[in-house]
């Protein structure tokens, strides 16, 4: 039996309409493909729904977590308690203005991009492959291939900590590597507007299948993972310093430092929360006693 009134949550949820699950595998919601149930998910359908949900959480004391694509987390074998937030299908539409693709927070980069493409938008291509939604690209400021986030964002709509609708603009987030305001703030973010440049779109198509199989070649994208297990450190590359500690290939049971791509601890088909923690720190170990380089976890633990 949960600790939290969740019933206050379902009650507001069913009045927007929106899909309410119980004891959901958060496993079915991580590229990671780990992760316990969750007392209760909320698949949000609107910005008015989010705001409501969050101040009863917070009236309430109910723990509460908010996701998209899941493609930057570790989520507990133990679970969640409270409730998961999800911003996905049903908070992921997008259209253009103009050069401006504005998007609700859920929307994936895949199909932004493809729209972008769609109507010879150029400023994205490097954000084709990446494994997350819009609004998980702006908190982090996500980047590929010489792009990032805040070459192309226009402004931002968010929720403060006290529930308020706020909007920023790009000068105004903080945006740095793997960084932006809203990685240390307690604030959500709803809808993204990007600023792109009319192109040819032969061209940008082209960069597009480019860079995809880049990917394809370089990291191991046929295993689950989070993306990039750790930061850039500083004048070096994390995969560089771990294949120098002759870790590539090293496993925790079914968690491993990928053989194609040293940078991604890869899910072999059952690692559990675990494993991954465990080699998380052995890397971290062994890269500092050999290099004296204390790499930084990039994905978020949650548990």
């Amino acid at each position: 039996m949960s600790l939290f009134n969740l019933e206050l949550l379902a009650e507001i949820a069913d009045a927007y309409g929106a899909e309410v699950l119980y004891d959901e595998p958060m496993k079915n919601h991580t590229t990671f493909k780990i992760g316990g149930g969750c007392e209760m998910m909320v698949k949000i359908n609107c910005e008015k729904l989010l705001r409501e949900l969050i101040a009863c959480c917070k009236e309430n004391e109910i723990p509460f977590y908010i996701i998209g694509r899941g493609s930057n987390i570790l989520v507990s074998d133990k679970g969640l308690k409270g409730v998961v937030l999800l911003l996905g299908g049903d908070f992921a539409t997008a259209h253009i203005s103009g050069d401006v693709i504005e998007c609700q927070a859920g929307a994936t980069l895949a199909a932004v991009c493809s729209l972008a493409l769609a109507n010879s938008l150029t400023g994205l291509e490097f954000a084709y492959g990446i494994p997350g939604t819009v609004g998980g690209a702006v908190y982090m400021n996500a980047g590929a291939y010489g792009g990032e986030m805040k070459d192309v964002i226009q402004s931002c709509r968010y929720l403060d900590e006290n529930g308020a609708v706020k909007t920023i603009t790009c000068d105004k987030m903080e945006l740095g590597y793997r960084h932006s305001i809203f990685s240390d703030k307690n604030y959500c973010i709803t809808s993204v507007a990007l600023k792109l440049e009319k192109g040819d779109p032969a061209a940008i198509k082209e960069r597009m299948d480019t860079l995809m199989s880049r990917r394809k070649e370089k990291q191991p994208l046929e295993y689950p993972s989070a993306g990039s297990t750790f930061k850039r450190p500083a004048g070096d590359f994390a995969a560089r310093l771990i294949e120098a500690s002759n870790l590539k290939g090293v496993s925790v049971g079914d968690a491993q430092v990928s053989e194609k791509h040293s940078g991604f601890i890869i899910n072999k088909g059952n690692a559990g929360f675990d494993d991954v923690c465990a080699l998380i720190e052995e890397v971290k170990n062994k890269v500092y006693n050999d290099s004296g380089v204390m790499l930084e976890c990039e994905v978020l633990i949650m548990e």
